[in-house]
């Protein structure tokens, strides 16, 4: 079945409303799973010279926050039968590749990027990403060089973002480095919109209220609610939630219980019970979309260095513009109520009234 296919039927169920912009990338996405699983013979001409068939090109989806860019993601990668295909969120795999950068340029060897992209690109035809951002200098360098690379060794590219190509690193530091990897998408890739009526993951949410009080069976089951929805997640399945080991950097790994699509869960007591940091809850924030988080106390003097990685975990979310779904024994403005450590506290009040508004609901991960 194609993803066209599987796109209509969705549209005949009334699961999706019909959008022209999402049905053209459907179609398109269509003949690029049709080009990757049944690629056209080498001519007697390659053959003879010994030269490799291009890729079949590659497609770079975006548009706002809801608009279907990972369900059709999920309807093509799964409709390629292909198995020499992978599919990683971006910021995973920009982690993955400065650490295999860091270990060739301990090599002291030459350049580093050629190896790395020939590891990457081994045994793969496809390589799909969720939410390609560029927020920091050092992704910004490397990357035009490393995928350039890639092609070379036939891979096909697929993306999704919330920007198109042209405002990728806007602003950002030494940008002018940075314009060729936009050269190489818009030469490389079919650039598609979809910027449809519909935010189907704000519809998703429904009129539920990000903060639920207090803590409870009530809450629990409003929030778990509102996970499936976000996730399509089927209702027979629902005692087998997808979990994960989220690595955290240093050789360290965080369980989540539950993840699935963009969606993680979390309680208080792991987040931020634990001796955590920074690095963690950036690697949440880079990992997830949305955050689903239970059983948050209230706090104060007694209970200081939860506190204080609370205030760190809000930060992190807050700078990637993660959704916060939480339960918690009080409303923002009473979770810290007095005592030594009220004051510095007002900043993390403000940011979690704020990541309960529509302007922030209606912003795209990692998005400043």
């Amino acid at each position: 079945m194609t993803v066209l296919t599987r796109y209509d039927q969705l549209v005949t169920a009334g699961e999706l409303r019909p959008d022209p912009e999402q049905r053209a990338a459907a179609e398109r996405l269509s003949l690029l799973a049709d080009a990757i699983d049944h690629p056209p013979k080498r001519g007697l001409f390659a053959r003879l010279t010994g030269g490799d068939t291009p890729p079949p090109r590659g497609v770079y989806l975006w548009g706002g926050v809801g608009r279907g860019k990972s369900m059709l993601m999920d309807l093509f990668y799964d409709c390629v039968a292909e198995p020499a295909k992978r599919r990683v969120h971006f910021h995973a795999f920009m982690i993955e590749v400065h650490a295999r950068l860091a270990t060739e340029r301990a090599k002291e060897v030459g350049n580093p990027v050629p190896p790395v992209a020939e590891a990457l690109a081994k045994d793969l035809k496809l390589l799909a990403f969720d939410e390609m951002v560029i927020n920091n200098t050092a992704d910004a360098m490397v990357l035009s060089r490393l995928f350039t690379e890639m092609m070379t060794h036939g891979v096909t590219m697929v993306a999704t973002s919330n920007r198109p190509p042209v405002d990728l690193y806007k602003d950002g530091l030494q940008r002018d480095s940075f314009l060729p990897f936009i050269q190489l998408l818009e030469t490389n890739l079919d650039v598609l919109p979809l910027n449809g009526p519909t935010d189907y993951r704000r519809d998703r949410l429904g009129a539920v209220d990000t903060w639920l009080v207090p803590n409870g069976a009530a809450a629990t089951e409003a929030l778990s609610a509102a996970f499936f929805r976000l996730t399509d997640y089927p209702v027979e399945d629902r005692d087998h939630v997808p979990s994960c080991d989220l690595d955290v950097g240093g050789g360290r790994t965080l369980h989540v219980p539950k993840a699935l699509k963009g969606v993680g869960v979390f309680s208080f007591k792991r987040l931020c019970g634990e001796a955590r940091g920074a690095p963690d809850y950036l690697a949440i924030a880079r990992a997830f979309h949305t955050v689903i988080l239970v059983g948050i106390p209230v706090l104060g003097p007694d209970n200081r260095n939860e506190a204080a990685r609370f205030v760190t975990l809000i930060d992190a979310l807050y700078e990637y513009r993660v959704k916060l779904l939480a339960a918690a024994d009080a409303q923002p403005g009473e979770l810290y109520p007095k005592g030594d450590g009220r004051f510095e506290f007002d900043r993390t009040i403000s940011r979690l009234e704020e990541m309960r508004s529509e302007d922030y609901l209606a912003k795209g991960h990692g998005e400043g």
